[in-house]
């Protein structure tokens, strides 16, 4: 079995900082933009790594580019996975932090 083996420098991209992710802060919970082929297990392991915190629970989801036309040429924008990780009690993450 060939699977490609995924450092956990580069399953997270980058973190989400919308509303409604700021929102999911004061519930202990942080977004963040994950590649594509990552699982939760990956991404559980990835934050616990970095920012050296105790995640309770990953819940991911893709959501799908929209359709777009850009000098008469129809095409559809990127998909992202995005990864909202819930933490353990009295664990937080900077979000001014540097990922890389």
């Amino acid at each position: 079995m060939n699977k490609s083996v995924l450092n956990l420098h580069d399953i997270i991209i980058k973190p989400l900082t919308t509303e409604k992710s700021t929102n999911l802060q004061q519930y202990n919970q942080y977004s963040f933009v994950v590649i594509k082929k990552s699982n939760s297990i990956q991404i559980k392991q990835a934050i616990e790594k970095i920012f050296k915190v105790k995640v309770l629970k990953v819940n991911t989801n893709v959501l799908r580019g929209k359709p777009r036309t850009f000098k008469g040429d129809f095409g559809y924008t990127k998909d992202l996975k995005k990864a909202i990780v819930t933490l353990a009690e009295g664990n937080t993450i900077d979000p001014s932090l540097e990922i890389k």
